[in-house]
């Protein structure tokens, strides 16, 4: 957990990776100085004159070179303004988070820097001294050339990252590798159902709490370091969250059953479970969705009015739905190796992560009936590709999408055009369909 800590912070720091490259310029600058010391006075006949420098012009093509590097560096900084202030007023202050964590955001910056470095200290160990040809300023023009090329990968990027298609297809992926990262197969035992006489008598033991030593969202819960950690001290513990969850200083987070009488210190807690200040997309796979609802209700709001974003956003999240439903498994009792339960703790269920994607849109969006119907069809959709139980839970969460539209009343294209998808959805999922 330790390690996750640590590289969740280095992820979000927008520091780390400019520094790595102003170290890595500064030991450049030694290379390259030394090349200059050393082997050029040696080898200057057998290098070609086209790559060797005079002091004069060295330092005139430092100057502009530095000048150059500045320019870029205030037009890529004046970008991320204009980008963040777009996705603040028009798209999802969530969403702030995917650019700035963006690779190539901080590798164009560490690039700046270790060009803008490896000039200035260049010209700064310039002297006025016998030597004639120098390779350093060969070298400073490569990497500014390979600054230039950053840059309008930079701007570029920053272009399509401002088109709202590219960030709802950008968001709808890392939710989609999220899905299976969260369900895929695991060392440690997963089950939807346990013996409830052997739960009744761990639970005859008396029960100790565990209280959250900080305020903030439940980031990240290492669960095999949890379960075997739990198995190595005999012990069984129930959350008293879910992830994603805000839980205030003082809150009781686990109650647990201990077999060797152990009691649990909560600075333990920082080994398996992760409190941070804001929400994040390492285990939440509700907050990756809710940064697609929070793009189509801004789109449905009347200053924006574009409702075909928001059929965009809910598409995407008919396919995330989907690929959930082929995925979700329901679990809340976790085993050790020897088979022996170790953590009870509930999992959000399908209905929960259906609920958040849609209600906000449908409230919103109801008045308009192309919304309405681009829901409808995306459950429909959903439950194509489900099992039975899941196309139950769709087909109920349909009615409440259309409790609040006054079928009788739509016109006569609109109803049949809902009423037809309806007809395919009810045949789908084996119901009954009450339409005139």
């Amino acid at each position: 957990m330790n390690t996750t800590k640590a590289s969740s912070k280095i992820r979000d720091s927008f520091w780390f990776l400019p520094i790595i490259y102003g170290l890595c310029s500064i030991l450049a600058v030694g290379v390259v100085t030394l090349i200059d010391v050393k082997l050029v006075p040696r080898f200057s006949n057998s290098i070609p004159d086209i790559l060797l420098t005079g002091q004069s012009i060295a330092k005139n093509l430092y100057a502009a070179l530095i000048t150059a590097t500045l320019t870029m560096i205030t037009i890529s900084f004046s970008t991320i303004m204009v980008v963040l202030t777009t996705y603040s007023s028009q798209f999802s202050p969530r969403a702030l988070q995917d650019f700035m964590r963006s690779k190539i955001t901080k590798h164009v910056l560490g690039v700046f820097t270790f060009g803008f470095i490896f000039v200035l200290i260049n010209l700064w160990l310039l002297t006025e001294s016998k030597q004639k040809d120098l390779l350093s300023p060969f070298f400073t023009v490569v990497f500014t050339v390979i600054s230039l090329g950053f840059f309008i990968l930079f701007i570029h990027y920053a272009a399509r990252y401002v088109q709202v298609n590219f960030l709802i297809s950008t968001v709808r992926n890392e939710t989609s590798k999220l899905i299976k990262e969260t369900f895929e197969d695991r060392s440690y035992g997963e089950h939807q159902h346990w013996d409830h006489s052997q739960i009744d008598e761990i639970k005859e033991k008396d029960k100790q709490t565990t209280y959250a030593l900080r305020s903030g969202y439940i980031q990240h819960v290492d669960y095999k370091y949890l379960i075997n950690w739990a198995s190595k001290n005999k012990m069984v513990l129930e959350a008293n969250f879910q992830v994603g969850d805000y839980v205030p200083k003082g809150m009781p987070v686990f109650y647990y059953w201990s077999f060797n009488d152990k009691v649990v210190n909560e600075a333990e807690h920082d080994q398996f479970l992760m409190i941070g200040n804001e929400r994040t997309n390492l285990q939440d796979i509700e907050f990756s969705m809710d940064k697609l609802v929070e793009i189509a209700v801004k789109a449905l709001s009347t200053g924006l009015n574009d409702p075909n974003t928001a059929i965009n956003c809910i598409h995407r999240l008919g396919g995330l739905l989907s690929e959930l439903a082929g995925n979700y498994r329901e679990v809340t009792y976790f085993s050790d190796n020897q088979g022996d339960l170790r953590l009870i703790m509930d999992q959000k269920r399908f209905r929960d992560y259906l609920y958040k994607s849609f209600y906000q849109i449908r409230h919103y969006g109801k008045d308009d009936i192309s919304v309405v119907c681009n829901i409808v069809d995306v459950l429909y959709k959903c439950a194509v590709v489900s099992n039975q139980s899941i196309q139950k839970e769709l087909w109920d969460f349909n009615s409440y999408i259309l409790e609040e539209v006054d079928i009788q009343s739509l016109p006569s294209m609109d109803y049949e055009y809902l009423k037809a998808i309806m007809v395919k959805f009810a045949n789908t999922t084996d119901q009954e369909l009450n339409w005139e």
